[in-house]
């Protein structure tokens, strides 16, 4: 079998491929203007959008050593999530160092093995429950809050659970990654495509619901479909899977777990660890009574704080005095409902939740009888493991540098836009999502990607008398599904590192499965073209 380059090597190539581009093709830009558009919130604000009848061409700047000064300048630009992966690295080896989720998995698996006794989970499979309830868990994060970078961290807890299942590495990837990002595509609330997109096209925040729900629902379908098709045949046949030797690491690991304790008495430390915790959460709870949280362009106003701290604090008793494997995982367990809390009713990006995760793994060094040195020890030791998926991350990021500073992504969305021009509905509406498809590999950032290109869309949608909500669910389909594929995401290639898993084997397993979410995309998208649907 041809051996496959390694992820570094394929990148660069990428980067070394757009230089040559800004040899040849012309540079060019279009005008930029601020103007008042509607949040996701509901408030409005002031964002950068193009001038659609702006474009001018303007002297190329052919790249040359500069492909050298891309990782520098894309280390820069993705440092808030290179230093996420690092952090949420670093702390789930402090986690990991307590075996707590070997522990987890194997209690977790023990209980869902009893629930054979029942004729429908025999029928169904236990295996197959778990996956479909993660896999819709996280489609639903994806649809919602636009769950992304959050991923990461997840990485290292489910592929060993389907490590432990009989699976391989890739189902673990898609329990969480795939599945939230399929959720992020065919999302019904993600403020930061659809509530950004349809700000910029003056449409009502998050119309169109009704049929987004029906395009989430058919996509997630799908993609659980093709995740229990694959992970039966890995089981049925282990070697068959593109990742079978590479996942020893993971085999490893779970190998372990048989010399693993299942009790772990808990000792003074820990109950200092928990009452200290108690306290600070009870604070909190004074400080911050009530939590507006915010769910597409509705608003719940619930006691968020102090009930999750509340569980927390009688949970962590009972569980401490059961084992520290278990209170540990009841720390991972409330640091996640606080991470949704976090994002839904205060605004949380990485910065806040690598926080989180950080004081995570402290806790849990702290809990696990680890003294402060051995804790720095255990969070260099995960940083160093991790260190190249955040390289590879920066590296990535300068491939869109080495085009932008060659001025030529406006020439190219210049090109595309104009390819829009003289056809019918259906070619324009093709067309146009296959723009949005394209667009995306060079320009992974759905907010930036709506500023540059729905004042353009919007209006050609009323040239050609089709609905702008068409326009936005092409985007939103575009921007969404080459996520999955493309170098030049960051989440990608961070979650692949965590994964073990080259970038260049990923492509070959996943092609065939995103080309076919891009096809159900494009057939969703024509159905706009033909039925009366709420909103359109």
């Amino acid at each position: 079998m041809k051996k496959i380059p390694h992820t570094f090597t394929i990148v660069f190539s990428l980067i070394v491929l757009a230089a040559v581009c800004t040899w040849f093709v012309p540079g060019g830009e279009y005008s930029r203007t601020v103007q008042q558009v509607e949040s996701a919130s509901g408030a409005m604000q002031q964002r950068e959008v193009v001038d659609g009848s702006s474009f001018h061409y303007v002297e190329s700047e052919p790249q040359t050593w500069q492909i050298f000064t891309a990782l520098f300048k894309g280390f820069v630009d993705k440092a808030d999530i290179i230093a996420f992966i690092l952090i949420v690295g670093g702390a789930f080896w402090i986690l990991n160092n307590s075996h707590a989720i070997d522990v987890g998995v194997l209690a977790f698996l023990r209980k869902v093995q009893r629930l054979k006794r029942f004729r429908l989970v025999q029928l169904l499979g236990v295996e197959n429950i778990i996956i479909t309830l993660v896999m819709v868990l996280f489609s639903l994060f994806g649809a919602v809050f636009g769950m992304s970078e959050e991923t990461i961290a997840f990485v290292v807890v489910f592929i060993p659970l389907a490590i432990q299942m009989g699976f391989d590495s890739i189902v673990g990837l898609c329990m969480c990654y795939v599945a939230a990002h399929v959720g992020f595509a065919g999302a019904m609330l993600n403020p930061f495509t659809i509530g950004i997109a349809q700000g910029i096209a003056e449409l009502p925040l998050f119309s169109g619901l009704e049929y987004r729900c029906f395009c989430w629902l058919v996509l997630t379908v799908i993609c659980i479909g093709f995740v229990l098709w694959y992970a039966h045949r890995v089981k049925r046949n282990p070697e068959t899977s593109p990742v079978y030797k590479l996942d020893a690491y993971w085999r490893d690991r779970v190998r372990e777990q048989a010399s693993t304790p299942t009790a772990h008495v808990a000792s003074r430390a820990a109950w200092v660890v928990y009452v200290l915790l108690s306290a600070v959460l009870t604070y909190l709870s004074i400080v911050y009574p009530f939590t507006a949280l915010s769910i597409g362009s509705g608003e719940m106003r619930l006691v968020a704080v102090p009930v999750v701290s509340g569980l927390f604090i009688i949970s962590g008793f009972l569980l401490l005095r059961k084992s520290v494997h278990y209170f540990i995982l009841d720390v991972l367990l409330f640091a996640i409902c606080f991470l949704i809390i976090g994002v839904l009713g205060y605004g949380w990006y990485v910065m806040e939740i690598s926080a989180l995760f950080l004081v995570m793994g402290i806790v849990s060094g702290l809990v696990d009888n680890q003294k402060a040195d051995d804790i720095a020890k255990l969070f260099l030791s995960g940083c160093k493991d991790i260190f190249s998926a955040a390289m590879v991350v920066g590296l990535a990021s300068g491939i869109i540098f080495v085009l932008r500073d060659g001025h030529i992504i406006d020439t190219m969305l210049h090109g595309l836009t104009r390819s829009l021009a003289n056809t019918g509905e259906v070619a324009s509406v093709g067309v146009m999502y296959a723009f949005q498809t394209l667009l995306n590999v060079v320009m992974p950032s759905g907010s930036a990607k709506a500023a540059l290109t729905m004042p353009v869309m919007a209006q050609f949608a009323d040239l050609i008398h089709i609905s702008r909500q068409t326009t936005v669910l092409a985007f939103q389909f575009g921007d969404g599904f080459t996520n999955m594929l493309t170098p030049t995401s960051g989440v990608l290639i961070g979650c692949l590192g965590v994964a073990r898993i080259p970038y260049g084997v990923w492509l070959r397993w996943a092609w065939k499965f995103i080309l076919a979410l891009i096809l159900v995309g494009f057939l969703l998208i024509l159905a706009t073209l033909f039925l009366s649907l709420p909103g359109f």
